[in-house]
């Protein structure tokens, strides 16, 4: 699919979606719950879907209820209703987990996670909880990216595995999970958010002990913490996340409650917003969230943008209206200008942050951030191509990109022309928010790939959209 997207100015007011990286949290322990979770507002996405059809797979039995909710953020279906909720009755908890039934033609259950690589590596630990083989797969993208460190720790807690070579997919495994001291290296935090998850519902008197040489991406832990302390799960961890102690027999209590919007998301109509000068409004945010992809509006403030946090009044009269919630307004009145981001810590940022870049005034240094080459594609390499094809100078580094800003030239920062998303859902969004400040239309090859984590995104920038 291609989508063709014309200049102009990104104003208003856009409802976040929902957190991918909340949404496959609560479904995941909702599949080993012995109750009845009900997930309000999750993401809709094809991540998100991945998930739900790897925890069906699993054993959970799941349904959906959806609504003619115009305010919903999630994208319509041919009759115009949203996905309100998904329910999910657990499996009863690793005691009653068993591996799902083989199809007839393999002996071998496959569980295709399709382009989630957060699907991935948290089922793997989940499923590693059983006593029967199972088996993972996804698309070509998934099936070059590593799990190997995961994999090793698995074995090492008494998982058989096995893989295709360097840790990647088709993966299987089979538990029981038998505890024990493990080291587990993370250029990825899911490696370690896995574990953390699985750890409490290994059988009871069993220990699980991490220590974590390396980690990257430590929001995404404190964000998997936070599962646990809700859950009053224990567990004991080092201050700097280097060693942590879980014991097991824990069972996950119902998964309720809507899920908060995505600031990962959000990042891209914010940027376009910044890119092309208009004032964005962004609801369904929570401030007080511990998503490390909030710290993407702290570096617009940075680069020259206003951003501030305002809650809204609650009702005059009660029932008349929603509760109060959290608006975040972003606008710009001079010039973009340059500077040093560390971005270990928000990865996934390193495509909006190269593009808002390019519109600035002097150098921007994305640095510490050599695990932005491991995502979905090499993103540093891909935005340095993609960059450099529209007439910006960048300068590659093993942990990092220089994007030479064009915001001091006159007329438009960018040449307009054809693009390629490669695949990639970010790369794409972060290309068609550098449209938006282009010299002409801009056309996007392998778009589709935005519905991953923000169907609906394309159609926000007014994109035409052709076979």
């Amino acid at each position: 699919m291609r989508a063709l997207i014309t200049p102009h100015v990104f104003a208003g007011t856009v409802r976040s979606p929902a957190s991918k990286s909340h949404t496959v949290r609560r479904l995941l322990m909702a599949a080993f719950t012995r109750e009845v979770s009900e997930i309000r507002y999750p993401l809709d996405s094809l991540d998100a879907r991945s998930c739900l059809a790897v925890c069906r797979a699993l054993g959970a039995a799941a349904e959906e209820y959806r609504s003619a909710d115009t305010q919903n953020p999630n994208p319509p279906d041919a009759r115009g209703n949203r996905l309100v909720c998904w329910t999910l009755r657990g499996t009863g908890g690793s005691s009653a987990f068993a591996a799902p039934p083989s199809p007839a033609s393999s002996g071998l259950p496959l569980l295709d996670v399709g382009n989630s690589g957060t699907t991935l590596f948290l089922a793997l630990a989940f499923a590693a909880l059983g006593s029967g083989p199972v088996g993972f797969t996804g698309d070509e993208q998934i099936r070059r990216r590593s799990a190997a460190p995961l994999l090793d720790a698995l074995s090492g807690l008494g998982v058989r595995v096995s893989s295709a070579p360097g840790g990647c997919a088709p993966i299987t495994l089979q538990g029981p999970w038998k505890g024990g001291r493990v080291r587990l290296p993370c250029p990825t935090s899911q490696y370690l958010s896995a574990l953390l998850l699985a750890a409490p519902l290994a059988p009871a008197g069993t220990l699980t002990e991490i220590e974590v040489p390396l980690l990257n991406e430590r929001p995404y832990v404190e964000l998997t913490l936070s599962y646990l302390d809700a859950q009053g799960i224990p567990y004991e961890a080092a201050a700097d996340f280097s060693q942590f102690r879980i014991p097991g027999g824990a069972v996950y209590k119902p998964m309720n409650g809507p899920v908060p919007g995505d600031f990962s998301s959000a990042a891209f109509p914010a940027c376009a917003g910044a890119i092309s000068g208009g004032t964005l409004t962004l609801l369904g945010l929570e401030r007080d969230d511990p998503q490390g992809d909030k710290a993407f509006f702290d570096m617009l403030a940075r680069m020259g943008c206003e951003v501030s946090w305002e809650k809204s009044a609650p009702p005059a009269v009660p029932g008349a209206a929603g509760p109060p919630e959290w608006r975040l307004t972003l606008s710009r009145k001079g010039p973009l200008t340059g500077g040093e981001f560390d971005l270990n810590a928000t990865p996934d940022l390193l495509p909006a942050m190269a593009v808002t870049a390019a519109f600035a005034r002097g150098k921007t240094a994305l640095v510490n951030v050599a695990h932005a080459r491991i995502k979905e594609t090499d993103r540093i390499a891909v935005m340095a191509e993609e960059l450099g094809k529209r007439g910006i100078k960048t300068e590659e580094r093993p942990d990092g990109l220089i994007i030479h800003g064009a915001g001091d030239r006159p007329g438009p920062a960018i040449r307009g022309g054809a693009a390629d998303g490669h695949g990639d859902h970010r790369i794409v969004m972060a290309l068609a928010a550098a449209a938006l400040g282009a010299s002409g239309p801009l056309e996007i090859k392998d778009a589709e790939s935005a519905a991953v984590t923000y169907p609906g995104f394309l159609e926000l920038l007014d994109a035409g959209i052709s076979d």
